[in-house]
């Protein structure tokens, strides 16, 4: 078996136009394999500086194979199975800023530079006034990138077309717009002068995206497996799911220089992301929220048995299509897609997804991802939706504790007030007592629920039957 470096895999030299903070699974199964795709095949021709963010990371392991690793991507594309091994080229090098700052500040003066991508974790994006300019580096992410942004704009004394196109990825809504406020607070903090900061606010654009890809990252149990495939030692190989999605709010200008689409990438610039934020949380997250109380109650412990069980997954199916999708406002193609696409992702042969890490803080996320369109619907079609309702009385029920009719334990877990309140609901042996209460805690919701017209009657109507028929008779009855 050979090494994977340049040596034993050809390697393209490429010109370096992308800085890349952050050298974890998700970027190089996701950015990086995109912009291999867009250097196959729209002439993107160009290669990624890795930066790593802080100060102990995987550089090293990089570097040591010449940057060179292979995506596994595995699940459904079109009904069909794929697993499939492709090697990853576009890394040229991957610096450490707390050991090369000179070599990560020296990017800042390659002419051709065009691309700042990242991926530093939700709590990336934050600022820190304990950072000062001449820190080598700045400890936070937006201190680095605004150390970087004002050495180039000194370099190039302050030429317009040398400024940067800013691509952030980290898990937080608007994440643009956040990374941008956090680089007004640094110019100010170092009293970086009114001329850079109108250089970067023309010359530069920071642009809010959506990253959508379920990377599970090293594969362990496949490795030698796949190392035998290959014939090469590497031990920087990342798996992937085969659907990503990457929106961008960006003008057109951005995506002609960015063509992601010419290399047929499920890649989207749009005026506003919030759409696809919320065709998400609502398509993908609802009805995982869910499913995933009433698949384990009615003995199911795996999302893609779930969704292949004969009644199960007609619940799936009409939570989604009849009830989730009619709160969207994006055209109902786009969200039938949509939804075709989350079904496959569920239904992945590769991935074991356990209902029961769905279950964590289940009464939150009902809030974030269900409940805004049970009201929607209500008010759309003068109707509860009946999958939702019965998926909270579902979550009610798990929260009972105890154990399955199979003797699997029933093991919640949320906020210890959550836990506290519902045991105390429970240990009254009325249901009105109960769907009452856990409607009116305001903690939760933010409001008290029993004001939503037949919401208590119907959560109850649920709640009595699933303790009197079982789970499985009781989704049967809304079908």
């Amino acid at each position: 078996m050979r090494a994977l470096n340049k040596q034993t895999a050809p390697k393209p030299q490429r010109p370096e136009r992308i800085i890349q903070f952050g050298e974890g699974n998700f970027l190089r199964a996701f950015v990086d394999w995109i912009i291999y795709n867009m250097n196959e095949k729209a002439d993107f021709n160009s290669s990624v500086v890795v930066v790593q963010p802080i100060e102990k990371g995987m550089v090293d392991m990089l570097n040591k194979q010449d940057d060179l690793y292979h995506v596994n991507l595995q699940g459904l594309d079109k009904g069909k199975v794929v697993n499939s091994l492709t090697r990853i080229d576009v890394i040229s090098r991957a610096l450490n800023p707390y050991t090369q700052n000179d070599a990560f500040m020296k990017l800042a003066e390659q002419p051709e530079m065009r691309f700042v991508i990242s991926n530093t974790t939700e709590a990336g994006i934050a600022f820190d006034p304990a950072c000062k300019l001449t820190d080598a580096p700045a400890s936070s992410y937006p201190g680095k990138l605004t150390q970087l942004l004002y050495h180039r704009f000194q370099t190039f004394k302050g030429d317009k077309s040398k400024g940067l196109i800013i691509f952030p990825c980290e898990l937080i809504f608007l994440n643009g717009h956040k990374l941008k406020e956090t680089i007004y607070q640094y110019i100010e903090l170092w009293n970086l002068g009114a001329e850079f900061k109108i250089w970067f606010e023309e010359a530069c654009g920071v642009y809010a995206t959506l990253v959508d890809r379920i990377v599970p990252g090293f594969p362990r149990k496949d490795i030698d497996a796949i190392k035998e495939k290959l014939q090469y030692d590497d031990n920087m190989v990342v798996q992937a799911e085969i659907f990503h999605l990457w929106v961008i709010e960006a003008p057109q200008s951005i995506a002609k220089e960015f063509p992601a689409d010419k290399a047929g990438l499920n890649v989207l610039f749009v005026p506003s992301e919030a759409p696809y934020h919320e065709r998400k949380v609502t398509l993908l997250n609802g009805p995982h929220t869910v499913l995933a109380p009433v698949a384990y109650l009615s003995g199911l412990n795996i999302v893609r048995d779930a969704c292949q069980h004969e009644v199960i997954g007609k619940y799936v199916h009409k939570v989604m299509y009849d009830e989730l999708m009619e709160t969207l406002n994006l055209p109902k193609e786009e969200l039938m897609q949509f939804a075709h696409d989350v079904l496959e992702r569920f239904e992945n042969p590769f991935v074991d997804h356990a209902v029961t890490s769905i279950m964590l803080n289940s009464f939150p996320k009902y809030e974030t991802r269900d409940l805004p369109g049970v009201k929607t619907y209500l008010a759309r079609k003068g109707t509860l939706p009946k999958g939702l309702v019965l998926g909270l009385a579902a979550i009610i029920t798990y929260y009972k504790g105890g154990t399955r009719a199979d003797g699997a334990p029933i093991a919640p877990n949320d906020a210890p007030e959550i836990m506290e309140l519902l045991a105390n609901l429970w240990a009254t042996g009325n249901t009105q007592k109960i769907v009452e209460g856990v409607l009116a805690a305001e903690h939760i919701w933010g409001e008290d629920l029993n004001k939503i017209p037949g919401l208590t009657a119907a959560v109850k109507g649920y709640l009595d039957s699933i303790q009197t028929k079982g789970m499985l008779e009781t989704v049967k009855s809304i079908l």
